[in-house]
């Protein structure tokens, strides 16, 4: 190999170390909701009500300037609804990471399908017992499942290398009082 060629590669080589060290500095950005307020037939299945309809168009809104480039829900009704908007206002097809099962794998493949998108900001959308849990293995802070009477809650954690800042907000209507022996997490 020439010198010109090795001197060639190795400019090369320089002028994309910016780069790279950009792209690994970006944190992750993931806002975690539940999904909004759902029917109550089909009881295994129901999608949301006008209630849940606005509350997934008032998150849209609410992120509308976060540029969100990939929305993750599970496979059931209540989730794909509250997510779509955000997707279609995106221009981002929504990925589906299947609910039942043990709660803690169902987070893990949130979590991992999360770190796909690793610098990126990215919507999640689970379930009463499965966002805190979420939270959790994406390095966050153990917290209490949401009670099941909550809908407005808004968690942003901030995945920056190895670590994981919360952030607490709400969107939409304000979710009923929390019934008494529910913990709060507002």
């Amino acid at each position: 190999m020439s010198v010109t060629t090795r001197l060639f590669r190795a400019f090369a080589f320089a002028a994309l170390l910016p780069l790279a060290a950009a792209a690994q500095s970006a944190p992750t950005v993931v806002v975690i909701v539940r999904h909004a307020e759902k029917g109550t037939t089909p009881a295994n299945d129901p999608p949301l009500t006008e209630a849940g309809v606005a509350r997934a168009k008032d998150l849209a809104a609410r992120l509308a300037n976060a540029k969100v480039q990939a929305v993750i829900t599970t496979q059931l009704v209540r989730t794909r609804e509250t997510g779509r908007p955000t997707a279609d206002a995106n221009g981002v097809t929504m990925e589906t990471v299947s609910a039942g099962g043990p709660v803690a794998v169902h987070a893990r493949a949130t979590a991992d399908a999360v770190r796909k998108h690793a610098g990126q900001t990215v919507l999640v959308v689970g379930h009463s017992n499965t966002v805190t849990h979420i939270i959790e293995a994406l390095g966050g802070p153990k917290m209490a499942e949401l009670c099941d009477s909550a809908y407005s809650n808004l968690f942003t954690l901030i995945l920056d290398g190895s670590s994981a800042r919360l952030v607490l907000g709400s969107f939409g209507a304000p979710s009923p009082e929390v019934p008494t022996g529910c913990p709060a997490t507002r």
